[in-house]
């Protein structure tokens, strides 16, 4: 959410940034909305100073005994009492309003972020690895004869339709090995702490790092009300909603691997086959919680601790940064990292990172005491999949894929799968 004191003071810079997001003209109808409402505020704290003096020149008149007055002024106040009430409904209708208003708003991009309109004018910040040279045409994950046995699409579409997978034998304990060796990794390596987090949340929640109100079709909602998460970015960074944490603590680096739930709104038609976009699937996801001076910095090492997992698994990666028309609702700056699919012939987005400032803080009003003392101060807060699990195991499964039908595993993955370096042609570990 936006300060609204930031938008008095320069609120040319205010409609500037939201164009280059496609939007333009926002800082008059949001001014008018808060003169409007600081006007009734204002105008509530003058009918009550009026009824306070006259509800104490009431007791004067009864103690002259002055009935006229008495009554003349006893009425006076029931006016301003009830002038008092409605407008400070009115105030809070406003306030309302204006909340809402703001709430509804992106984020405003960095400067360093490129001017854009869609994926197409985002910017490859750099490559790593070469793309594996076949000797045969790759085929899609799905589509490797070792895979099928333990990739069951039918069965998952019989108990819970379409965009579901059953996962069994070998390629199922591929994916649990990735995930552990994605959790391992950030903590021994990155200095990130373990975390476990409930996947149902509270409606809060889901406001505090904006997935609602503008986003609540693409999640799912429980009968009594929960949300299922998205991603562990909402109850990693909310566990400081509502909080005021010392300067010391910060950052505070946290991970999670968690089931994530998506209804993947409007996005029929894409990616359709396979396991590529599917309504629920895993996912490691890193959250950090920082002051504004370290806050850009952190994004850069976050990004790297995402690329570590991919150059640890031996799986060719460009990252690119996302323009001001690609970028997600809640962020000032996005990193993609899209890794190499030989099914697909082409670069697909496994993990974005991105660095929000003190956007998600001030609808969670999660804040920081400053060390030498003053005003708290909002934290920034950072989110990226480190990695997407599914889309990870797709990765490794395409790339180390041979002709016989069999897939060669990572050297990394060898000790969380007791010594097996391989999927047979037959679908079993070896």
């Amino acid at each position: 959410m936006h300060d609204i004191r930031a938008i008095r003071e320069n609120p040319e810079a205010f409609d500037a940034a939201l164009k280059r997001r496609g939007l333009s003209g926002l800082s008059g109808e949001i001014l008018s909305l808060d003169a409007e409402r600081r006007s009734r505020i204002a105008e509530a704290e003058s009918a009550q100073a009026e009824q306070n003096r006259a509800s104490k020149e009431v007791g004067a008149a009864k103690a002259r005994g002055d009935d006229a007055e008495f009554e003349r002024l006893r009425a006076l106040v029931a006016e301003k009492k009830a002038d008092v009430a409605r407008m400070q409904a009115e105030a809070q209708a406003l306030d309302e309003r204006l909340r809402e208003a703001l709430i509804g708003i992106p984020n405003l991009p960095l400067d360093s972020v490129p001017d854009g309109v869609d994926e197409n004018d985002n910017v490859e910040l750099h490559q790593w690895g070469t793309p594996r040279q076949f000797n045969f045409a790759p085929v899609e994950h799905f589509e490797i004869a070792g895979v099928k046995p333990g990739m069951d699409f039918e069965t998952a579409a019989k108990l819970s339709g379409s965009r579901f997978v059953v996962l069994k034998g070998a390629v199922a304990r591929v994916q649990r090995a990735l995930a552990q060796f994605m959790i391992d990794l950030h903590v021994t390596q990155h200095d990130l702490e373990e975390t476990w987090t409930p996947v149902l949340v509270l409606e809060e929640m889901m406001y505090g790092t904006g997935q609602l109100p503008k986003f609540g079709e693409d999640s799912y909602q429980t009968r009594e009300g929960y949300w299922l998460i998205p991603t562990s970015e909402v109850t990693l960074t909310n566990t400081v909603n509502g909080d005021l944490v010392e300067h010391a603590s910060l950052p505070r680096r946290m991970v999670a691997h968690s089931q994530c739930f998506r209804s993947e709104a409007g996005s029929a038609g894409r990616d359709t086959t396979g396991m590529l976009r599917q309504h629920q699937f895993e996912k490691v996801e890193m959250v950090s919680i920082t002051d504004a001076e370290t806050g850009v910095a952190e994004h850069a090492r976050m990004t790297r601790c995402a690329e570590a997992v991919l150059e640890a698994l031996e799986l060719p990666y460009r990252t690119v940064v996302l323009s001001t028309g690609d970028m997600g609702f809640g962020a000032r700056i996005t990193h993609d990292i899209e890794v190499w699919l030989p099914g697909q012939y082409k670069y697909r987005e496994i993990s974005s990172i991105s660095y929000c400032g003190d956007f998600q803080a001030r609808r969670m009003n999660a804040r920081y005491r400053p060390e030498g003392g003053g005003k708290p101060e909002f934290v920034h807060t950072l989110n990226g999949s480190g990695l997407a699990v599914g889309r990870t195991l797709i990765a490794v499964l395409e790339n180390g894929q041979q002709e016989d039908g069999s897939v060669l595993l990572p050297a990394a993955l060898h000790p969380y799968l007791g010594g097996a370096t391989q999927i047979t042609a037959e679908g079993s570990l070896a």
